[in-house]
């Protein structure tokens, strides 16, 4: 008797689990279901994606790959490696710019610190489309439309005020004994950035790596502003020729490149989970 009352009670208690297990499932199921419709339409005949609008259709084929690959002339994989130019100068400017800025604001003291960080937080709530035509006539002065410049050189000043914030609150949260000790060691500022901060803040770093690869990598607008020459397109600006509103677009080749285009962030972000979930539990938001 003991042992079934023991069991009833087991079973009972693994119920509220099991159905809060299927209805996370199927809640997942529901937000990944535009993307396994692409995926599946990545596969069917232009004429059957929208004639038979489900996952499934009569035939197959894979010809939309090749097809999409070289749809515009000019190899697709071009366009991958000049996405992977644009964020790899992104990361890095950003990884070293808003890192130097937020160690500056944590640890130095200067006169307005506190009013020079309100005014980095207050360009966040700016919107962009009120820089984007100073910035399109400076960066056409300087003679770097249609280069990768106007979308590399920017991180390298700490433009991103997020990833400065973030970084911020989690080099605060850094015991500042360890910068006493590198002190007593003979560290100077540089000296304790470089070989104390830095170490110590991998997930923050990791956090800012991933979310900067994401939003260049999809970033459509400054790419489309500052890139006229078709071989200089990214990813995202390619996408977008494959629409063509005076004749029939190809959607089958469109989603199979699209497909395409998310492998790199799927794979970026499953390889630096690890890293932003700590990161962002760490940093707090404090």
């Amino acid at each position: 008797m003991a042992t079934s009352s023991v069991t009833t009670r087991r079973s009972r208690s693994r119920r509220p689990r099991v159905l809060a297990h299927a209805g996370l499932i199927l809640f997942g199921i529901v937000m990944l279901y535009p993307l396994i419709w692409m995926l599946a339409g990545s596969f069917k005949h232009t004429s059957d994606i929208f004639s038979h609008p489900g996952l499934f259709a009569k035939s197959y084929t894979t010809k939309n790959y090749a097809d999409g690959w070289t749809a515009n002339g000019t190899s697709f994989g071009r366009y991958i490696v000049n996405s992977l130019i644009v964020v790899t100068g992104a990361i890095a400017g950003n990884l070293l710019a808003c890192s130097a800025a937020a160690y500056a604001f944590a640890r130095l003291e200067f006169r307005g610190k506190k009013m020079w960080f309100a005014l980095m937080l207050g360009t966040i709530m700016l919107p962009i489309h009120v820089v984007i035509v100073p910035q399109y006539i400076l960066f056409s002065k300087l003679g770097w439309l249609n280069t990768y410049l106007p979308l590399i050189v920017p991180k390298l000043l700490a433009t991103d005020a997020f990833f400065v914030f973030l970084m911020v609150q989690f080099i605060r949260s850094l015991p500042r004994d360890l910068d006493e000790a590198a002190r007593i060691d003979g560290c100077g500022h540089f000296g304790i950035f470089f070989r104390i901060i830095l170490p110590l803040s991998k997930p923050a770093l990791a956090t800012t790596a991933i979310f900067t690869f994401i939003w260049t990598w999809n970033d459509f607008f400054h790419q489309l502003v500052f890139l006229t020459d078709p071989k200089m397109y990214t990813v995202p600006v390619a996408l977008r020729t494959f629409v063509d509103a005076t004749s029939q677009t190809p959607w089958g080749p469109v989603f199979a490149m699209s497909i395409v285009s998310l492998a790199p962030v799927f794979g970026f972000f499953l390889a630096g989970q690890r890293y932003l979930v700590r990161g962002i539990a760490t940093t707090g938001f404090k």
